[in-house]
């Protein structure tokens, strides 16, 4: 089926001096129509479809930018090209403040007008187009790479590719490959599954580890605080990286950005990850060095998150930092606390080293499998992906951040873990004192479906605190959650689609630093 022309409406009182210019689009498959006055342009847009005009600025009669002004009003969405002779900065900004899509000077030539024309027109189909090519690409390489020999970096590749396509096609869902990259990151996440139970306690041992949360702290904060520089350092929690890639645009031009990427250490959960990263210290190191605070937590998860900026300020006395004044942290939990960071943003900033905590991604993970209505708004990664977008343009951290753009203060930005869609049951075997958490469980002789698994029965090789004896842990894989065989059907309904962490994937797994700095 042939694709339908591009319509053309080009006005210029001197349009009989560019027959050449309209022969050139029309030999490459443009319709274009042409009038000599912006009464006659402004009367052919009121009765026809166009796709693009071409206007000229100065003609007899009515100007361009008055002819803009109503076509503006009868075709919002309608894309103008201004073309004019002036070269006046005033006129410039009036004509693109009329919301025009581009700005040509005479004298213009006909390859000059092609190219824009492309770009208006089929900017949509050229960027599908090769988007098709460059993910074709991809999906055999990233097929070949899976079946060899991998290293840590080589993974953070794979992620990052299959995160950059996920948000360039969240811009083209109808191309159909929703599915098939879909299926390509579950082959992916099988693959890095069995990576990652072959090789994580070797990385806890100190063999050729990449950078994990115990040193996030040590290799990127304190080397710029070294530097005599101010830092805010902020953690999403539950952020992923495809997250971060869809809402980075907002940030370009606050900051000179340089992103690097890490691996959570296991379980994927902010009492594990989170309090590594401000200790700087794997789960058994600190359940060693703070048995009380690890106990006080026992029963109740969350709560051995209370003690965050104690973990901190013991770390930076360990690296022989003493900071003047004392470091600041805060925690945003909801609105009001949001307005009081920002209010008193120029304290914080003043410190040399504050830190931050963003709950609200994880707040919008866990609401959504309690909410019929946010499952509707969010039915899958790419809606996700949006209402993120959507939170952070309007939310505190982007003022927050516009404030330490300002201040010249340096940002390190990353999360405590990241999350994965649940989309399958594995059965577990464990009584009742055996922990709650869908992706991760610890208690005494638990065992589950071994495929779907990774069993830790010596939780120090791990770097987990061991809890008594017989005490061993399970975390699952690939997009699996724990259901007991008891009322199995009901909790698989209640679970599934549901935004869950703790467990190894790509996505709760290797995730990104993203360090702001003043542009240069």
């Amino acid at each position: 089926m042939k694709t339908a022309k591009c319509k053309i409406l080009w006005a210029d009182d001197e349009i009989d001096h560019l027959k050449s210019h309209i022969l050139f689009l029309e030999e490459r498959d443009y319709e274009v129509t042409s009038v000599t006055n912006a009464e006659d342009a402004i009367s052919l847009i009121k009765s026809g479809r166009f796709d693009l005009v071409l206007l000229d600025e100065m003609m007899t009669g009515m100007d361009g930018l008055k002819a803009l002004s109503i076509m503006k009003e009868i075709n919002p969405s309608l894309p103008v090209i201004m073309i004019t002779k002036s070269e006046e900065e005033d006129l410039m900004e009036e004509a693109i403040g009329g919301k025009i899509e581009e700005y040509l000077t005479k004298p213009v030539n006909p390859s000059q007008i092609l190219s824009s024309c492309k770009r208006i027109l089929e900017k949509k189909r050229i960027t599908r187009e090769k988007l098709t090519r460059d993910y074709t690409v991809e999906f055999g390489e990233i097929s070949s790479m899976i079946g060899g020999h991998l290293k840590p970096e080589d993974w953070i590749d794979i992620h990052i590719k299959l995160s950059e396509r996920e948000c360039d096609l969240d811009q083209h869902p109808d191309l159909g490959f929703s599915q098939t990259i879909r299926d390509q990151r579950r082959e992916c996440n099988e693959a890095f599954g069995k990576y990652i139970e072959t090789n994580y306690s070797k990385w806890i041992q100190g063999i050729d580890p990449p950078l994990l949360s115990s040193d996030l702290f040590k290799k990127i904060v304190v080397p710029i605080l070294k530097q005599g520089d101010h830092v805010l350092f902020i953690i999403i929690d539950n952020f992923r990286l495809d997250q971060w890639i869809t809402i980075e645009p907002l940030v370009y031009d606050l900051f000179s950005i340089n992103r690097i990427h890490y691996y959570s250490i296991l379980p994927t959960a902010t009492p594990y990850s989170r309090n590594a990263i401000f200790a700087g210290l794997l789960p058994s190191a600190i359940q060693k060095k703070y048995p009380e605070l690890w106990k006080k937590g026992e029963d109740d998860e969350f709560s051995r998150n209370r003690y965050e900026i104690q973990l901190l300020s013991d770390q930076l006395r360990r690296h022989h930092f003493q900071l003047e004044p004392e470091p600041k942290y805060l925690k945003i939990l909801d609105q009001e606390s949001a307005k009081s960071a920002v209010q008193n943003i120029k304290s914080y900033l003043s410190s040399p080293l504050t830190a931050m905590v963003f709950n609200f991604v994880d707040i919008l993970a866990h609401r959504r499998s309690d909410s019929e209505i946010l499952r509707e708004i969010v039915p899958d990664e790419s809606a996700y992906r949006a209402l993120t977008y959507t939170w952070f343009e309007h939310s505190a951290l982007l003022q927050i951040l516009k404030s330490a753009s300002e201040s010249k203060t340096k940002v390190v930005l990353t999360t405590d873990h990241g999350a994965i869609r649940a989309m399958h049951g594995s059965t577990v075997f464990a009584d009742k004192e055996t922990s709650t958490n869908l992706r991760y469980k610890y208690g005494r002789s638990i065992r589950g479906e071994n495929k779907q698994v990774i069993e830790i029965k010596e939780p120090k090789q791990f770097g987990l605190p061991s809890r008594g004896i017989n005490t061993n842990y399970l975390i699952a894989k690939e997009d699996y959650f724990f259901v007991y065989p008891t009322n199995y059907h009901r909790y698989l309904s209640l679970y599934r689609d549901s935004f869950q962490h703790g467990g190894v994937s790509l996505e709760e797994m290797i995730l990104p630093i993203v360090i702001l700095e003043e542009k240069k």
